[in-house]
């Protein structure tokens, strides 16, 4: 099994830091890619953003992680990695991922026979302390939920349907080649705000907060139990306006309107349109339609 080859090399008291002499990750993970489902994801928008982002990278700061499509896009430009997210449960994922991914896929395999809508419902309303059981419930969620969105009420507790979804679990080696990635990565829980502070001359930010709910009853932007807000995204405005001041690089993408092109008209703003589906199901139900995108970029020399 190429996951346990792969393992084999990683000290097992430091498996996020290892580095040994004639192995390089590059060759397990050239093109590793996301494991997780995320609403929002920029997998599709990533030749659009790119061509923005510094060649050269002290280091990389990406605070609103879901499910990485950036970091996995541009780890190879960077020297340091740090990613983070405010929910608990993504960060611990990830955080399993990077340092215990044979406890995590065996976990897995416990999953596969819990198919259909009854077990998803029994699934979802389960409750676990174990980090590695709390990363392969998470998993098979955001599998198999609707649209692969992941949504807390404001007691923080997951109430998003069922996505009429087969739980298919991860195949070994795909895992490796996440792991092999993340070896080296920083991965926190922490707020957008103090992982600006931490940010030097030279590094380079992606910012991509929730969408603000187009009505009073969306709930997309809810997705750790805590909305993000008009507010926030002022102050990640003015957060913005002073990496630049430090000659830090940065980018913020979000939805293309009037409210992103004020409070952010101190950068330069990049407008363009991608196909979304965030309403659909399944990919019988997918009803695909515009969706007016926006990158605003700034640092030195924007």
């Amino acid at each position: 099994m190429l996951l346990e080859n792969f393992c084999e090399k990683i000290p097992s008291q430091s498996q996020s830091s290892f580095a040994l002499p004639g192995f390089e990750v590059e060759h397990i993970a050239p093109n590793a890619k996301p494991f997780l489902r995320w609403v929002g994801g920029k997998t599709r928008l990533l030749s659009s953003i790119l061509p923005y982002v510094p060649e050269k990278i002290n280091s990389y700061h990406e605070p609103f992680l879901g499910s990485g499509a950036m970091f996995f896009a541009v780890r190879g430009r960077a020297k340091k990695s740090f990613v983070s997210d405010l929910n608990a449960e993504l960060v611990n994922a990830w955080t399993v991922v990077r340092d215990e991914p044979i406890a995590f896929f065996l976990k897995l395999r416990d999953y596969e026979l819990r198919q259909g809508e009854d077990a998803y419902y029994e699934v979802r309303s389960e409750a676990h302390e174990h980090h590695i059981d709390r990363a392969a419930r998470f998993f098979y969620l955001n599998q198999t939920a609707w649209n692969g969105l992941w949504r807390e009420n404001r007691f923080g507790v997951f109430n998003v349907p069922f996505g009429a979804r087969a739980f298919r679990g991860i195949k070994d080696d795909f895992l490796a080649s996440v792991t092999a990635a993340l070896q080296g990565v920083s991965i926190e829980q922490t707020d957008f705000r103090e992982v600006a502070s931490r940010a030097q001359k030279d590094d380079f930010c992606y910012f991509d907060p929730p969408y603000l709910p187009i009505s009073d009853t969306s709930k997309f932007s809810g997705y750790n139990g805590k909305r993000f807000r008009f507010d926030d995204l002022v102050e990640l405005s003015e957060v913005c306006k002073d990496l630049s001041r430090r000659k830090v690089n940065w980018i913020v993408s979000n939805r293309d309107n009037d409210v992103m092109r004020e409070l952010f008209s101190h950068a330069r703003v990049i407008s363009f349109t991608t196909r979304r589906s965030v309403a659909a199901q399944t990919k019988r139900h997918v009803q695909p339609k515009d969706s007016p995108e926006v990158i605003i970029v700034g640092g030195p020399n924007s």
